[in-house]
């Protein structure tokens, strides 16, 4: 299990009531970084030394990440991240893990922090107005407010807030044009709405109200600290949350109080699994899901069954398998964002 804690004080790195040993930072800022080459390797290099695992993506735009370590680490590389130009108010957000859940330590150059494909947004100046999550409920309750989910559809698909808009998009690049669709639609009803918007925690909502923004909509807001600080904050009876949230790592779904999920992940086409699709006869474990059962061959079914042949082997020898994909990912298919939130 791991607890999330939000901290935004300077060299302190939070305590949970488990008093897990390794320390998970997931943190993002929008600032503009002249030298991305050399930061990367600075980074890199201080990780390294810290024993820090985890992916940063640095950008022109600025940097966004999770990473983990021992308290002390993490504590020691917010201070050299919080250095860097123009990030001294970075935003972190805590969390705990019985031990480290990444393999390596990778800081990559990216065009985007967040891949969106958009050029001149710029979320420091155009971004929506933050709404609390003791807030957000009054907000999206008014009739006259629009709901949007900006996520993904395999996120959507296990939990969203009541009466939200799903865009059924596939990746965050496909949200701009779905946006430009609906939007003529709403202006035909002869109405400028006030839009509310929300994702898992809260970078890509950035991105979503400065572009809803340049697009002429000024009634924006979006959830502030995303969808997981409103889970762990808001209390379960008075919440307007259905189902679970997915994460990006191997919990694959929490639920209110952030608790671990019921949901699983599919090794084959990276769709989170139901109880009910594990029930499915379509269900192999790490080879084949009712999602997928039908669209892989007989190859790739040979494949995924060996690579799971050597995961259960990897476990019992007490070692880590790195032909496992992260979360979200998707085989047989271009890469997609390397870090969300």
């Amino acid at each position: 299990m791991v607890a999330i804690v939000t901290d935004h004080t300077p060299s302190v790195v939070p305590h949970t009531q488990d008093q897990l040993p390794v320390c998970v930072a997931a943190l993002y800022h929008f600032t503009p970084f002249a030298d991305c080459t050399a930061m990367r390797a600075k980074l890199l290099d201080a990780c390294h030394a810290l024993g820090i695992r985890g992916i940063l993506l640095v950008a022109h735009e600025g940097i966004n990440g999770t990473i983990a370590g021992t308290d002390d680490a993490i504590a020691r590389i917010l201070d050299i991240i919080r250095a860097l130009p123009g990030c001294a108010d970075l935003d972190v957000k805590f969390s705990r893990a019985p031990a480290l859940p990444f393999h390596r330590m990778k800081v990559r150059i990216k065009r985007e922090i967040v891949t969106m494909g958009m050029e001149g947004l710029d979320p420091r100046r155009d971004v929506g107005h933050y709404v609390a999550p003791n807030e957000w409920n009054t907000l999206i309750s008014d009739p006259d407010t629009i709901v949007i989910d900006t996520r993904n559809d395999y996120e959507v698909a296990i939990g969203t807030f009541r009466g939200a808009i799903d865009p059924g998009t596939r990746t965050f690049r496909e949200f701009p044009q779905w946006f430009r669709d609906r939007r003529r639609d709403l202006l035909a009803q002869g109405r400028t709405p006030r839009i509310a918007m929300f994702c898992t925690g809260g970078i890509r909502c950035e991105k979503a109200t400065a572009f809803v923004r340049a697009e002429g909509i000024e009634d924006v807001f979006h959830l502030q600290g995303g969808i997981l600080k409103y889970l762990e904050t808001v209390p379960e009876d008075q919440s307007l949350w259905d189902g679970e949230c997915f994460v990006f790592d191997q919990r694959v779904s929490v639920g209110h109080g952030l608790k671990p999920g019921t949901f699983d992940i599919c090794h084959a086409c990276r769709t989170p699994l139901s109880e009910a699709d594990r029930a499915s006869p379509h269900y192999v474990d790490g080879v084949s899901c009712p999602h997928c059962a039908d669209q892989r061959t007989e190859a790739q079914r040979r494949r995924y069954a060996e690579r799971e042949r050597q995961i259960q082997l990897a476990a019992r020898q007490g070692t880590h398998h790195l032909g496992l994909p992260r979360p979200g990912a998707r085989h047989d298919a271009p890469p997609g964002d390397d870090t969300k939130a």
